[in-house]
């Protein structure tokens, strides 16, 4: 199915008449994106889901198109006037209370790790666990609590493993010898991909 016949069928099936070849093809090549009367259209002219067209999203946008959802329904179920809504799903800024994040997490089926993402707490986390591998991880134990609710202990055993990974890392990197280009570079991956890391042990922990 080329693009012709995509944007054909986009406006003779959905009633989007402006959807033209250059249309889809820009969406192709990601210069623009569908929005999402546009990506539910698209999936029913490919005859898929919006999900499998979005792969693994990111965004609160991107949950809510994946679970198949009006931006109308997720507003009433978290209790946020929708106009407030849509502004935090275009700035990518949730804002809201316990229970609306709970409620959230719910409608949008989101795991603790997505949740933090969508909410935007992805950075601050970073920034928590890059401080607590790099110097003292027992004083990062509570900060990084109150961010992502999860039991004391297990915290502790992830924040302390994931000191000795790194320690461990950079003292066998020196001990290569004068191979400063090579620490740096093996420290910034790791550092780089702490978040990742972090979720991965927890996963490993309460598998």
């Amino acid at each position: 199915m080329g693009p012709e016949h995509v944007a054909y069928g986009m406006r003779a099936s959905y009633g989007l008449p402006y959807v033209t070849e250059d249309l889809v093809v820009a969406w192709e090549r990601e210069l623009t994106s569908p929005n999402s009367n546009e990506l539910t259209a698209l999936a029913g002219v490919l005859w898929c889901s919006p999900s499998e067209l979005l792969g693994k999203p990111r965004t609160l946008r991107e949950h809510r198109i994946a679970r198949g959802l009006a931006p109308e329904d997720v507003a009433r179920t978290v209790g946020h006037e929708l106009v407030a809504y849509l502004r935090m799903e275009e700035n990518d800024d949730w804002q809201g209370t316990d229970r609306q994040c709970a409620a959230l997490a719910d409608v949008l089926g989101l795991t603790l790790p997505d949740f933090i993402t969508v909410t935007g707490r992805d950075t601050t986390l970073g920034e928590l666990l890059r401080s607590a591998v790099s110097t003292r991880w027992q004083a990062y134990v509570r900060p990084v609590g109150k961010l992502v609710a999860l039991d004391r202990r297990l915290l502790e055993d992830v924040l302390q493993q994931l000191h000795q990974d790194y320690q461990g890392q950079m003292t066998a990197t020196l001990s290569w010898g004068d191979a400063g280009s090579d620490t740096s570079a093996a420290g910034r991956e790791f550092l780089d991909r702490i978040v990742e890391r972090f979720w991965a042990k927890v996963g490993a922990a309460t598998a």
